[in-house]
């Protein structure tokens, strides 16, 4: 499997020194300067790209319009987001809209090669798993853990790769409550640099696609000061 990750930064001294970073580390690099131009990437090396990091401020199309598109175009390309705002709703709407983690500039090399390697990790942790054809069953949901799918009554839910393996963990532990350390280190890694707030945001969009009414959860139940868990619900 190809280490080629697409860096999309228009700003050409950062996005040498991204690349720079990269390439020590063992990663090929395709580079784009304008949203546009990584889209057309894309559909010509899609099949190779296995992780974008996605600059938030780009001419034209910005960091978040290509988000969206990769993510429509693929579930299990692994997203970065690169941005030099601190402010809490440039993160959480990078990833609200499907990115799988931020990082905020400036940043040290081996802070933004060890958030890579874990989401490439773990990209290859599922592109590998070989386990019961039958899934998992809870209620009304089924994930399929051969085909990486995920059902509500028969009725398929797009899931990204780090909402599927929160999804997975919940309905391996069901009823049971999980630490948001625990989903942090379980889903991202021990060695993950980044927030736990990362993960409220992937359950708050978790939510808005399992729960009838995500303010009112029945399924995805927090646990107040520690953490989340996982019940199949009465039957409806």
């Amino acid at each position: 499997m190809t280490k080629t990750i697409l860096v999309v930064e228009d700003e050409q001294a950062i996005r040498e020194f991204v690349i720079i970073n990269l390439k020590r580390a063992g990663y090929e690099v395709l580079e784009a300067g304008t949203g546009e131009a990584a889209l057309k990437l894309y559909e010509s090396h899609g099949n190779e790209i296995r992780i974008a990091l996605l600059d938030i401020m780009l001419p034209g199309i910005d960091g978040f319009a290509v988000c969206r598109e990769l993510r429509q175009k693929s579930k299990t390309l692994g997203i970065i987001m690169l941005t030099a705002r601190t402010q809490e709703m440039d993160k959480v709407g990078g990833l609200m809209i499907g990115a799988d983690d931020y990082v905020t500039k400036p940043f040290s090399p081996s802070e933004l090669v060890a958030r890579v390697d874990a989401l490439y990790r773990r990209l290859n942790l599922e592109a590998g798993e070989k386990e019961d054809e039958n899934g998992i069953v809870s209620g009304d949901f089924v994930l399929n853990t051969k085909s990486r799918t995920f059902y509500r009554r028969g009725q398929p839910i797009e899931l990204t790769q780090m909402e599927y393996q929160i999804m997975k963990y919940f309905l391996e532990n069901p009823d049971t409550a999980l630490s948001r350390g625990d989903i942090l280190n379980h889903v991202w890694g021990e060695d993950y640099f980044g927030e736990l707030k990362i993960v409220d945001v992937n359950i708050r969009r978790l939510r808005m696609k399992v729960e009838e009414d995500p303010s009112a959860p029945r399924h995805i139940l927090t646990v107040w000061g520690f953490g989340y868990k996982w019940s199949k619900g009465e039957p409806a």
